[in-house]
């Protein structure tokens, strides 16, 4: 019963059916309030027996009957409930059992919020019950009276434990939705970032290499068509990348290209060097490899910046270079740098520059950093620092 009227939100446990929670109140009240009052009105005997049977087995099915509507209408429910065990206690014997159905009733209306409601029409009953039974002649015992006031607060009570846990249920729900669209946001923007890197290496690289094969194609016919065999080559790999992340996405699938780490720099650079553009790779790692995360976000840093170099920089150089820094602690230093025109009085990060923010992006969710500029000889200057150890 308790998770069945939770505050405001009418939820039914989970593996419940959702009828079984909604009748069994209704239930439990005509087991007890049915059969004591047939037993009362048996025992009582006298005159007019039959009369007041009929009237206590009324007051019995009413009040339980009465608690369908306390799901929808939680205050005008507790009221007529409050109205019929008023009845109940100024006509019944002394003796006898509990309306129930106005416990039921009370846990309801607090549970769903109608506390106004519940506090007015008890205390309204409460106080007529008093006045009018002492108007008729009617002895109410102490202890009576103690018990019944220690009912209705534990029925309070009740109603009130329920509100309390079904809120807090409510905050807990609303925080996992609202992590679980954190995670979706995140893992958009992962996406999308895998899915900038990829097409805007290929697609500048294409550029470039179709650009040589037009300037080519009358002068050179042999420079030329080696120009457009790595076009269809770069559209190839490029192809098969992004259905490799798709790929994962999708199924879980491991991907069957060449994955991104230090070992494909040479081929990296193979794919970019052009004439007009010579590209170098300095490997001062001397054989010692990072851990695959840093090996990934190193090589998608420096796939970015030489992309950048192509096709903003007009460099005629560019330079590679890979070390480890062990102090303060130990971390992949990446240098991309070129003798391009470099940013000059421009913002790094703004449009015209893309992919600045993806290489931080990659840096900052290892725990590293990036340093974009122009060097100290002029040209576009990147360096990055990376965890040697950094976790995925």
């Amino acid at each position: 019963m308790a998770a069945a009227f939770g505050p405001d939100t009418g939820r039914i446990p989970v593996g419940l059916p959702q009828r079984l929670w909604l009748i069994a109140p209704v239930v439990l009240c005509l087991l007890v309030q049915v059969p004591a009052a047939v037993w009362i009105t048996a025992h009582a005997g006298g005159h007019g027996a039959r009369g007041r049977l009929v009237l206590y087995l009324v007051l019995a099915v009413a009040g339980p009957l009465v608690l369908f509507a306390a799901r929808r209408f939680p205050g005008p429910t507790v009221a007529v409930v409050s109205a019929l065990a008023l009845v109940d206690v100024l006509i019944a014997p002394l003796v006898g059992p509990p309306y129930l159905a106005l416990a039921v009733a009370i846990a309801i209306a607090v549970a769903r919020g109608a506390v106004i409601w519940a506090v007015a029409s008890v205390a309204t009953g409460w106080v007529a019950a008093i006045l009018i039974g002492v108007s008729i002649g009617r002895v109410w015992h102490p202890a009576l009276i103690v018990a019944a006031t220690l009912g209705l607060a534990a029925s309070f009570a009740v109603g009130a434990f329920v509100r309390v846990r079904g809120i807090r249920m409510a905050a807990v729900r609303a925080e996992a939705q609202r992590r679980r669209r954190s995670a979706e946001e995140a893992e958009r923007v992962r996406i999308a970032r895998e899915l900038h890197d990829v097409l805007g290496h290929a697609l500048s690289q294409m550029n470039v290499q179709a650009s040589v094969g037009l300037h080519l194609f009358d002068r050179d016919p042999e420079q030329a068509r080696t120009a457009l065999q790595n076009v269809k080559e770069t559209s190839k790999l490029a192809l098969e990348e992004v259905r490799g992340v798709l790929g994962v996405l999708r199924d879980g699938e491991a991907p069957l290209v060449p994955q991104a780490e230090l070992a494909e720099l040479p081929r990296l650079i193979a794919g970019l060097t052009a004439p007009g553009l010579e590209i170098t790779l300095d490997d001062g790692l001397g054989g010692r490899a990072p851990s695959r995360a840093a090996q990934f976000a190193a090589y998608r840093i420096v796939q970015e910046a030489l992309t950048n170099a192509v096709r903003h920089s007009g460099a005629a150089h560019a330079r590679v270079r890979l070390e480890r820094r062990d102090f303060p602690d130990p971390a992949l230093v990446v240098t991309v740098a070129d003798d391009g025109r470099g940013f000059g009085e421009a913002d790094p990060g703004a449009s015209g520059h893309g992919g600045v923010l993806g290489m931080r992006e990659r840096a900052a969710l290892l725990g590293g950093g990036v340093e974009i500029g122009d060097g100290p000889d002029g040209g576009a200057h990147v360096v990055a620092a990376l965890p040697w150890g950094a976790a995925s």
